[in-house]
């Protein structure tokens, strides 16, 4: 564990962003190694591997509800000095996770045929789309596992050891998808399987280590099997601050689906180049999205410590930090997008749009980075409720408009942009006064801190 209520808060976050953004890079490549080997197999197997990202969308809203409840409830007991309560936290989250694994498998399993062949063009895509989900669905229901465990060590201040199994995963992943999918060394390609089973292989040796991390080094939070009777109450204070976050990170996906709508009548140019520049974004974002993670252990320990000044100092570095970087990535985008977006399309007309597409969204960047900060400290303070309004705030300016203007005669591309861009202003000003409410209701309840006898904490695993 490692007590984040005293030192120096912009270099806590330093240390906790700088491995983050590290397992974020790494863990964004992971989809990638796949469709990259795959891409040899044809355009049925990339359209079926293709289908797997789609389902894992859903994964990553139910892992972002755990997730976020674990890291806000153990960064509060951390704070508090509950080192019970804190393992007992930790050991629901398993339990959840264990279930939620079960009901992927078995709705995985019975429902891939059939979600397949819905969005899939022709029936050699719903094989290749079924064959690639059948071996990816066990390493998608041990992704639950992964982040409890993950989220567990974040709150209690420990980001280190996932980010190294996150790289270690990868690299797995990397030296198994050329032996399976394509035979190397082995004279038996399996094909799309191959890229499902490499990615699950990956995942397990992922899961093995991390528990071997708990079991012979970490003493804060620890496997109690007496602990893993299901506690409703536990639950409840769980899923009030994780469901709000899954439904933000849902609302997300509506968001970018919308969008996806509104420049059919643009042609494949337009929608590739859209495509290519959000990927752009988001591989700019995480140094900046990490440091706004990183602020949610932080103040969520320093709230349980009944330590308002420095919640509201982790905001005020934080948000300090994420725009001054965001700010830098914008002035990068203001000046050469076309080379960004020549790195991933050789085509002109690609480039052109995707250059447009960045110069104008890339003034929303430092606002994001206010965005992505208030989302953080919600989290800590124990109420996302606020995050998940703000978001369909945008959703809502954003999609009614924009339905609108698509029936327009006069309407044009770089109107879906510009549209974007008054909404995260928006959004900005929603999220900044709901914050500043939450943070004088929440900090100026708080009241002082407890006196408890000194106790030496655990050395930092």
């Amino acid at each position: 564990m490692k007590d984040l209520t005293k030192g120096s808060i912009p270099s806590h976050l330093i240390a906790m962003a700088v491995p983050m953004a590290a397992g974020m890079i790494f863990q964004t490549l992971y989809f990638f190694v796949d469709l990259y080997f795959v891409a040899k197999l044809g355009d049925a197997a990339v359209a079926g591997v293709s289908t797997a990202g789609n389902a894992m969308f859903i994964i990553m809203a139910l892992t972002q509800v755990l997730g976020v409840g674990t890291v806000a409830l153990i960064s509060h007991a951390v704070g508090r000095k509950d080192q019970a309560d804190a393992n007992l936290i930790f050991n629901q989250s398993l339990l959840i996770a264990v279930l939620c694994g079960v009901l992927t498998l078995l709705v995985g399993y019975t429902g891939s045929l059939a979600y397949v062949r819905l969005i899939a063009a022709d029936e050699t895509t719903v094989q290749a789309g079924v064959t690639y989900l059948y071996w990816f669905l066990p390493g998608m229901a041990l992704q639950f596992a992964m982040v409890a465990m993950g989220s567990a060590l974040r709150g209690t201040g420990i980001v280190q050891p996932t980010m190294v199994v996150q790289v270690l995963t990868l690299l797995i992943n990397t030296i198994l998808a050329p032996i399976l999918i394509a035979g190397w060394g082995i004279g038996h390609p399996m094909g799309v399987a191959g890229a499902g089973l490499a990615s699950t292989i990956a995942i397990v040796v992922g899961v093995i280590m991390l528990s071997i991390y708990f079991v012979r080094l970490e003493k804060y939070v620890s496997f109690h099997k007496e602990q893993w009777q299901p506690r409703v109450a536990i639950w409840k204070r769980m899923l009030s601050v994780g469901l709000p976050a899954g439904g933000e990170f849902a609302l997300m996906f509506a968001f970018t689906a919308v969008t996806y709508w509104a420049l059919r009548n643009f042609g494949a140019a337009a929608q590739a180049a859209f495509g290519i520049g959000g990927r752009i974004m988001q591989g700019i974002f995480l140094p900046a999205m990490a440091i706004a993670f990183a602020a949610a252990p932080i103040a969520g320990q320093n709230f349980g410590a009944r330590q308002p000044e420095r919640v509201r100092e982790t905001f005020k570095s934080a948000v300090t930090m994420c725009t001054g970087l965001m700010f830098v990535l914008m002035l990068l985008c203001q000046w050469r997008p076309d080379v960004l977006i020549g790195l991933f399309s050789k085509e002109e007309a690609v480039i052109d749009i995707g250059s447009q597409f960045l110069h104008i969204i890339s003034w929303n960047f430092v606002l994001s980075g206010v965005i992505f900060t208030c989302s953080s400290m919600f989290q800590a303070l124990g109420n996302t409720l606020p995050s998940l309004y703000s978001s369909m705030t945008r959703l809502i300016t954003y999609s009614v408009p924009l339905i609108w203007i698509t029936t327009q005669p006069w309407f044009h591309l770089d109107h879906v942009w510009f549209l974007s861009v008054g909404t995260v202003i928006l959004q900005t000003i929603v999220s900044s006064l709901l914050l500043q409410k939450q943070m004088r209701t929440r900090l100026s309840a708080l009241g002082p801190a407890p006196v408890r006898a000194e106790v030496s904490a655990p050395p930092a695993t």
